[in-house]
């Protein structure tokens, strides 16, 4: 920790101690940046000084804090996961990041997560089964922690679920990474002034007095094949950065996934808390024939900075593979059930609404006089075509699936998913009607659990099928509604 945290303030402030050096430089002056980075390591010694953790019978505890004291306590019992992670110094050192998760977010900031940096990266394996088995009696753990220490060293047996390939790279591009990270690091830079030093330079300048010869058509479309190619670049950099080596396993108790070439990350899932999966399919993905996994956790969201990833990008055959042996299933997955033509309806009617009301709104404006060029109706038409493509493949995707015991459920397309939840996970129904909805002769079954999203819908299901889905998923239910109703 003596070494970790003071690099860690000084790359968290890089941009004060940038500013302060040049500050410095034109003004002659150092000794503000020296003060500047002399407080910053400071203040990370003293963090070692403020901080301590325990490992009790029944709690889990980690005091910190140099100017507010924060002691924060954790049942074992509550403990969902435990996430480790190891930065190019941490692996360097032989330390590793480890995170608690509980499922629930107490709080803003670094006082209110669970998280242990710089432990001997020995010690992990051994902690790690201890919190894990904190669901069970004490003198259980307690004895299972025992065991593991008494064979450190000696090879677990597990079983290889999944392993990260090189050809998998080519599913970055199909995402915004890459054009999200190109936009930050344009704003960065023009932020703090750069930008505007290198739209000013005489490089610049002198490119694009060539384009301009080429005509903006042209100028704007070189743009976005650059565009395209850097981000492209840039995301299949961040892949292999963040994937690589990706390594899936099962022992039977808990699933381990390891990844990260430079940072890498460990996730331990209990099954015990396993409630299903999310297979994800974003257009381009899905249009590259990838997908990627997660795992729907009890108590466990990644919204809340948790991981539950068991696939990146990958090919949508071997997530589908990997998905099938976690829960137990076969190989192929289940065909799905459609929803019928007032589904259909629907959605076509919800797309192409708005295109007809801007094309009624055009031509009222053309018979009021208003000259309306030729690239606005080309426009509404190709928006027209669009809109019908995505109405067609939004009922393509829609569909849900009642296997012994399962609730699987598919929707959307600019972000399709495919929930498979337990039966037993599910803790309550709501079979929601809207106006609309109603008229057209359809519903929204919404299947409540404290896993993963919370919750996760059959959208658009006939309503005279609404309470026989709910029957079958979880006996009883139905008859238990229909005698209240």
């Amino acid at each position: 920790m003596l070494l970790v945290h003071p690099v860690d303030e000084v790359v968290k402030l890089l941009p004060v101690l940038l500013i302060s050096l040049v500050v410095g430089t034109q003004s002659g002056n150092h000794t503000f940046g020296l003060i500047v980075v002399a407080v910053l390591v400071a203040y990370a010694l003293l963090r070692w000084f403020t901080t301590s953790y325990r490992i009790g019978p029944v709690h889990v505890q980690l005091r910190t804090g140099v100017f507010q004291k924060n002691l924060l306590s954790v049942p074992r019992n509550r403990i969902r996961s435990v996430d480790v992670e190891s930065g190019v110094l941490h692996r360097f050192l032989g330390l590793s990041v480890v995170r608690i998760g509980t499922g629930q977010q107490s709080g803003h900031g670094d006082s209110k997560r669970f998280e242990l940096n710089a432990l001997d990266s020995a010690l992990v394996p051994a902690l790690r089964a201890a919190l894990l088995a904190g669901h069970r009696a004490p003198a259980a753990a307690d004895a299972e922690t025992a065991q593991v220490g008494a064979a450190a060293g000696a090879p677990n047996r597990e079983t290889e679920i999944a392993h990260w390939t090189a050809a998998w790279v080519r599913y970055a591009p199909f995402s915004v990474t890459g054009v999200l990270t190109v936009a930050a690091a344009i704003g960065l830079a023009f932020q703090y002034g750069l930008g505007k030093r290198i739209a000013d330079s005489s490089t610049v300048t002198r490119g694009v007095d060539s384009l301009q010869h080429l005509g903006i058509a042209a100028a704007v479309a070189l743009a976005l094949v650059v565009l395209l190619v850097v981000a492209s670049g840039l995301a299949c950099v961040r892949y292999l950065i963040a994937f690589g080596n990706l390594l899936v396993t099962d022992n039977g108790k808990v699933l381990h996934v390891s990844h990260g070439l430079l940072k890498t990350r460990q996730t331990t899932l209990d099954r015990a808390r396993l409630r299903g999966t999310s297979l994800r399919e974003p257009l381009l993905l899905r249009a590259a024939g990838g997908a990627h996994l997660d795992a729907i956790m009890t108590g466990i969201s990644a919204g809340k900075g948790q991981s539950t990833l068991l696939m990146p990008q990958s090919p949508r055959a071997e997530a589908e593979r990997v998905a099938a042996v976690v829960l137990g299933g076969a190989h192929s997955p289940v065909p799905l059930t459609q929803h019928g033509p007032a589904a259909r309806r629907r959605r076509y009617t919800r797309a192409l609404i708005p295109v007809a009301t801007l094309g009624a709104a055009a031509a009222v404006a053309s018979a009021l006089g208003v000259t309306l060029r030729w690239p606005l109706w080309a426009g509404l038409a190709a928006l027209a075509v669009a809109a019908t493509a995505l109405a067609w493949d939004r009922y393509r995707g829609l569909g849900h699936a009642t296997p012994p015991g399962w609730l699987i459920t598919r929707s959307g397309s600019l972000d399709r998913s495919r929930a498979s939840l337990e039966a037993d996970g599910i803790i309550g129904w709501t079979v929601r009607q809207t106006y609309f909805q109603r008229r057209a002769g359809v519903a929204t079954v919404v299947a409540a659990t404290p896993a993963g999203a919370g919750h996760y819908e059959v959208l658009d299901l006939p309503a005279d099928r609404a309470w026989a889905l709910i029957e079958t998923v979880t006996p009883g239910a139905g008859d238990i509604w229909s005698r209240t109703d």
